[in-house]
């Protein structure tokens, strides 16, 4: 979680008195620095911003609009200021949820909770769409970019989130599946080693002949002769 403070004073200040690690969670803060904000969200991919534009709402609510522009992940705001205007453009920016700074601990708890668990299964969602569309589309040519764009996601976001679910990266992922499918393609089928890497995406021949080596310890033919004695 990322905890900016925009606000221009620090009293009541809930969240840093919170032992976030008890609920399975980690704090960073970023004190009134937008552009830091972003890069920390870019490059550490976040699950959750919490936004303290108490007294600055204008800035607030700019800096949400950068965030949706890099990234879906949840925001909550925290604001005294119960303007319709503010309310409104923070629901057109898909905040989820704006809290007053003078909200008991406990609700603030259990609106991060109930966030949190809604986001988790979103992405649970995301990355198993992710993971059938490349089952599906071995044969093309697939990049990160292209399905960050397909899923609406920012690229450097949806990669860490795939790697922190999947225990690897994106590219490590398809690799193995590209590979995999083609050690089935070797055993039950009688295409050639070209054909075979057409199926799973390669162009090149040279360059599957490499990989296949590289990831299985020998050549695509001497693999098939392998399995086939």
């Amino acid at each position: 979680m990322l905890y900016i403070n925009l606000s221009c004073c620090s009293e009541s200040d809930m969240l840093r008195l919170q032992d976030w690690g008890k609920c399975g969670m980690n704090m960073d803060i970023c004190e009134h620095d937008c552009d830091v904000s972003l890069h920390l969200i870019e490059e550490n991919g976040y699950s959750l911003a919490v936004i303290n534009m108490n007294g600055k709402p204008k800035e607030g609510l700019e800096l949400c609009g950068r965030i949706r522009r890099i990234s879906r992940l949840p925001i909550i705001v925290i604001e005294d200021a119960m303007k319709f205007a503010v309310i409104r453009k923070a629901l057109q920016l898909q905040v989820s949820d704006y809290l007053p700074s003078t909200l008991p601990a406990e609700e603030l708890v259990k609106s991060v909770a109930a966030i949190m668990a809604n986001h988790h299964r979103t992405e649970d969602d995301v990355i198993h769409r992710v993971k059938e569309y490349v089952g599906k589309m071995l044969h093309e040519n697939i990049t990160l970019k292209d399905l960050s764009s397909k899923f609406h996601f920012n690229r450097s976001y949806l990669g860490q989130k795939f790697k922190n679910h999947e225990n690897m990266s994106f590219n490590e992922y398809l690799l193995i599946q590209r590979m995999e499918r083609a050690k089935i393609l070797l055993e039950q089928t009688d295409l050639k080693v070209y054909e075979i890497a057409y199926e799973v995406g390669y162009t090149e021949i040279d360059w599957f002949y490499k990989r296949f080596k590289s990831y299985t310890g020998v050549s695509a033919n001497e693999y098939r002769k392998m399995v086939a004695s």
